[in-house]
């Protein structure tokens, strides 16, 4: 079967630095893979060269056999990808309902001239659109009440304001979905509830391609981990093997700390 995502030999460079070089890897239908490694190691880098925002120097990126690169960020969403930040990008002033609508938008088909007039194709469209914006803030039960979805999304808790950004991004209703840090600043209760969400997500069909810090998020909902320091892929494989991984360890405790283990 056809990977989901391949990565095939990608390098990006800035300024002479390579980001991320020489990158290969996959993601199979149905997995949950958490890309790994310190600060600097080129994780959001590739994030952002699969959703267009870079545009790699070297190698393809496939999307169900079908290369993305060249592509702008908005056709790589149509194609049915969605990711998440690790700085929160929602739009504060609007309610948490609308911040999920704006998150429809490309697949909504009513054009400028029909809105203006109020067609009635217009009302149709915007009322499912509501309701399929509620039914995904019901994936997150006891987080958004009829109440919080009328208030702005500035109003909310942090670990609410980065759950508004998972349904505001699976309001594209994508095939696969990217996560960067997603329990950033969370509690450990808060955490391993998202991780359940997380896990039931697979559930309902979604392919999950994450970046974590988190070590219990890491062990507890990935199928596969992928290991980056310096841009290039030190280790790949199941959550318990690549943990103790010698070249792990030396890359996030350093050489001695490794031959110490």
């Amino acid at each position: 079967m056809t990977p989901i995502l391949e990565f095939k030999n990608v390098t990006k460079t800035f300024g002479g630095l390579s980001a991320v070089k020489n990158l290969s890897f996959t993601v199979d239908r149905g997995e949950i893979v958490s890309i790994i490694g310190p600060n600097g190691s080129g994780k959001t880098t590739a994030f952002n060269l699969i959703t267009g925002i870079y545009q790699p120097d070297y190698g393809d990126i496939l999307y169900e056999g079908q290369s993305v690169v060249g592509l702008r960020p908005d056709q790589v969403q149509g194609l049915g990808i969605a990711r998440t930040f690790q700085l929160l990008r929602l739009f504060s002033s609007m309610t948490v309902l609308e911040n999920v609508l704006v998150g429809m938008h490309g697949r909504m088909r009513t054009g400028v001239f029909s809105a203006i007039l109020r067609l009635p194709s217009v009302v149709k469209e915007e009322r499912k659109a509501k309701a399929k914006a509620k039914e995904i803030l019901a994936l997150f039960p006891g987080r958004f009440s009829e109440g919080r979805q009328g208030q702005p999304a500035q109003a909310l808790s942090y670990a609410n304001r980065r759950r508004l950004e998972i349904a505001r991004a699976l309001a594209s209703d994508p095939k696969l979905l990217l996560l960067d840090e997603p329990v950033a600043g969370m509690n450990p209760a808060e955490t391993m509830e998202l991780m359940h969400q997380i896990r039931d997500l697979r559930e309902a069909g979604r392919t999950i391609l994450l970046i974590e810090h988190d070590m219990k998020v890491i062990m507890g909902a990935s199928d596969r981990v992928i290991v980056m320091d310096h841009g290039e892929k030190i280790a790949e494989g199941i959550p318990d093997v690549v943990a103790k991984d010698p070249l792990v360890v030396e890359a996030y405790l350093g050489k001695r700390a490794a031959s110490i283990a």
